[in-house]
């Protein structure tokens, strides 16, 4: 089972890209991106690569991300 977790500061975020986490993104209630991994972030936007050549670039101000990670 997985336990999700938000990420809210540069510390959750560089252990998501470390861990390789999946990362759900939501943006006005509604999920946008799912099960990617996070390749770059900074304090406007977070890279989400959800296979070799498809990336997504998400605002930090306007998503909510989550970490999902085994338990």
């Amino acid at each position: 089972m997985a336990h999700n977790r938000k990420l809210i500061s540069d510390q959750d975020f560089q252990e998501a890209m470390d861990r390789q986490f999946a990362i759900r993104v939501f943006q006005d209630d509604h999920v946008v991106d799912s099960g990617g991994t996070i390749s770059r972030f900074d304090d406007q936007i977070v890279v989400v690569q959800s296979s070799l050549s498809e990336l997504g670039y998400h605002s930090r101000k306007a998503c909510e991300f989550f970490g999902m990670r085994k338990k």
